[in-house]
């Protein structure tokens, strides 16, 4: 496999894989319908950093360790499966009725606006199925005269950008309607749902293996 062909076959299969629901693509959408679009792009680059940390661990070697060692890949997922069930419980019993994120001025807090980025990189970073997918996936890209860290890492680099170009799309789409799902009950109702996505996807990962 050349250089380009790796890079054209890794393209393909990870803008596939990029754009299939899933958790990331849930809490952005929430974000973005409940929160506004500054708030889902903070969310956005949360999660994409966690990507490049976790590109960063495989091109080193760490995530070959995770997915070797059951002491690592449990610890990790529990906490990650924790986390999300704490964030889902949160939206399913105590959802909002009003979007309320912005003060006097039109502009988020400091403290909430890097909330809604380390929330992002968390619901990533803390999910140890990423670090195993990443090192059973990544390395399969890698052309044989290549050096495989550096690519690696390129490769998740990629990866991340392609998952900025989605979240964007994501943020755009729901700009339109922003009013509608900004009122009362219709806030609500996404909180609850993306409460049971939430819960959904930790209890789905507490019963993971490696």
């Amino acid at each position: 496999m050349t250089l380009l062909e790796a890079l054209v076959t890794f393209s393909m299969a990870a803008g596939l894989l990029t754009i299939t629901p899933g958790l990331d693509t849930a809490l952005v959408l929430r974000t973005a319908a409940v929160e506004g679009s500054a708030n889902a792009a903070r969310a956005g680059i949360g999660i994409v950093t966690g990507c490049l940390v976790w590109g960063a661990a495989v091109a080193m070697g760490l995530g070959a360790l995770l997915a070797a060692s059951e002491l690592a890949f449990t610890i990790l997922k529990w906490a990650g499966a924790l986390y999300l069930l704490w964030l889902g419980l949160n939206l399913l019993l105590k959802p909002r009725s009003e979007f309320n994120m912005t003060i006097a001025g039109g502009q988020a807090p400091e403290g909430r606006r890097n909330n809604w980025l380390r929330r992002g990189f968390l619901t990533n970073l803390l999910n140890p199925k990423v670090g195993v997918f990443y090192v059973s996936f990544l390395p399969q890209f890698v052309p044989a005269h290549v050096s495989p860290g550096p690519f690696i890492f390129l490769l998740a680099a990629l990866h991340a950008l392609m998952g900025i170009v989605w979240f964007a799309a994501l943020i755009l789409l729901t700009r339109p309607i922003a009013g509608v799902l900004k009122r009362p009950g219709v806030v609500r109702k996404l909180d609850r749902l993306t409460g049971i996505v939430f819960v959904a996807f930790g209890a789905r990962l507490a019963l993971a293996r490696r």
